[in-house]
């Protein structure tokens, strides 16, 4: 049949199974907006109040529900808002489509109306891009784009569209036969028997598990695994959920804000298995004292990520649940009581707690655990980038993959209310919950706008303490309490501007009142913000400091 350009893109994201697009009109893009509106019935599209959000939502859509998520702007400014965000989803490979408009294809090169060289600026922070400048090719390039981002190690992929393309007409052709799947590289037989050698010798073995656990489906087979190992597990910002909280062996985190009892296990154990872990700085702290005095098994996608932060000294390249699924074929039986008391004890000794100079002051913690328990450790937790990130890792029980989400290698502020609306989009019966800082929220509360307009029943939980809390931190610390520019100075009624946009809004000021106001929001289905005070000099700890090693951090201030 013969189709628009615009229509041809239509096709293309239904074959792909798309059912949500998040983006923003514009002139480059009209053509693509008039096919959404004859296509309203199978594609649902949420307009962002901003392109920025646009891409937070299709990223916060992606890490949800394991699909890949679509956002779309126009050229110029719109393309370039999109940036962050896509950046944001490079750095954590998240599968993301992100389809740009550009000026015709005779003004492209000269500066033209809002004309960007989009793919020239997003080149370092995407798997692939595309510029399409035959309309008889973008059927195919929008496939690929799909296949791309979602493959391998995924991550966001972008095509940019001229507007004359869109609306070219061209004979539209169903997709090719699939070619036969080619399976991913698996290790030499040698590879594996030495890494079963290495398994079966250590006696204090450590699992650390990376976000790759997530992307590939592993976290059965990692439970698997660290049952048949008899070893404790410790998972990174980009792994919560990857392993059952709830589980003896779970030690926490392990890094600058890890747990003590995961400094001490990496500080005694005789063998360290990491698992789709890009062995990042804030994991490593110092890289050249990480694990010095044990070997390290890599399992990883990516053949790039070996040997690039930290030697290791067996490499395993291919997908995690695989690999550990073959593992798990051949590991017999280990049981290493000792050790895993060793582990008990020392989270019976260094539990996290956090207390309140007020004895009626509210603590995250008590917030975060209420919210556990009133949403029986099975909400959906966005979160923006901060203090409150990292209490939101410690004290919310995740139990299951999939159910945080956060900006990890980035670390982008104004990243959690975006993202919140894809994940609720793409779990519609889900609790979602974006944990903010009032920071970071200020950066993107206008999409508090778009909750509102497509009832989007998310919850923005904004900790409240009237300062850049993770900078001034560092600068109490290191700084010598010289609180240059954190100490925000903002008279913003979070309540007042909530209910402006039209959504409900609670404050939390005492203890008392953390549980029936919690109550009373998760009463509502529809937007809702609460207001939640608490004292400025609440830290995150543990704390390893910069250069220092991970085996010693800061217990209290």
């Amino acid at each position: 049949m013969v189709l628009t350009g615009a229509q041809v893109i239509m096709e293309c994201l239904l074959e792909q199974g798309v059912d949500t697009v998040f983006g923003y009109p514009g002139g480059a893009v009209l053509n693509i907006y008039d096919a959404l509106y004859e296509y309203r019935d199978r594609i649902n599209h949420i307009r962002t109040a901003h392109e920025q959000g646009a891409a937070h939502a299709a990223d916060g859509y992606a890490r949800s529900s394991g699909k890949t998520g679509v956002c779309i702007a126009t050229s110029g400014p719109g393309a370039t808002n999109l940036v962050t965000g896509i950046a944001t989803a490079y750095m954590d490979s998240v599968p993301v489509v992100a389809i740009t408009g550009n000026v015709n294809l005779d003004l492209l090169g000269l500066d033209s109306f809002q004309e960007v060289d989009i793919t020239g600026i997003t080149m370092p922070i995407t798997k692939h891009n595309f510029l399409v400048k035959d309309v008889r090719k973008l059927a195919d390039t929008i496939r690929a784009a799909f296949r791309i981002a979602n493959s391998g190690r995924k991550g966001p992929v972008l095509v940019d569209i001229p507007k004359d393309l869109t609306a070219q007409k061209v004979e539209f052709l169903p997709p090719a036969p699939p070619e036969q799947e080619k399976h991913h590289l698996f290790p030499f037989e040698q590879r594996f028997e030495q890494a079963l050698q290495m398994l079966e010798k250590a006696e204090r073995p450590f699992v650390y598990a990376g976000g790759g656990v997530i992307a590939s489906g592993a976290s059965e087979a990692l439970k698997t695994f660290a049952e048949r190992l008899d070893a404790p597990v410790a998972c990174s910002l980009m792994c919560q959920g990857g392993f059952d909280q709830t589980d003896s062996r779970y030690m926490g985190m392990l890094g600058m804000h890890g747990t003590n009892t995961a400094a001490l296990a990496i500080k005694n154990c005789d063998l360290f298995v990491a698992v789709g872990t890009r062995f990042s700085d804030r994991v490593l702290c110092n890289a050249k004292s990480f694990a010095q005095h044990c070997p390290i098994i890599q399992i990883d996608i990516d053949s790039a990520e070996f040997n690039k932060n930290i030697d290791v000294d067996l490499k395993l390249k291919g997908d995690a649940r695989e690999i550990l699924e073959e593992l798990n074929r051949r590991l017999p039986q280990h049981t290493h009581a000792d050790w895993m008391a060793n582990i008990a004890a020392w989270k019976a000794d260094y539990p996290l707690s956090q207390t309140a100079s007020d004895p009626n002051g509210v603590t995250p913690q008590e917030v975060l655990e209420t919210l556990s328990d009133l949403t029986n450790d099975d909400a959906i937790i966005c979160t923006d980038v901060g203090q409150h990130q990292m209490w939101a890792a410690q004290f919310y029980r995740f139990r299951h993959p999939r159910q945080f989400i956060s900006s990890g290698g980035l670390g982008t502020m104004g990243f959690g209310l975006g993202a919140a609306l894809g994940a609720q989009v793409a779990n519609p019966d889900a609790r979602v919950i974006n944990i903010a800082g009032d920071g970071s929220f200020h950066m993107n509360c206008n999409e508090l706008a778009t909750a509102v307009a497509y009832n989007i029943p998310v919850m923005e939980l904004v900790f409240n303490n009237s300062v850049l809390g993770m900078v001034r931190q560092w600068q109490k610390l290191f700084y010598d309490n010289r609180f240059s520019q954190t100490d925000l100075d903002k008279n913003t009624d979070f309540v007042k501007l909530a209910e402006a946009f039209g959504a409900k809004a609670f404050v939390i000021q005492t203890k008392a009142d953390i549980r029936p106001v919690l109550e009373q929001a998760f009463a509502l289905r529809e937007p809702v913000l609460i207001d939640c005070r608490i004292d400025k000099d609440v830290n995150v700890l543990p704390m390893v400091p910069a250069g220092a090693s991970v085996e010693s951090p800061i217990l209290e201030m």
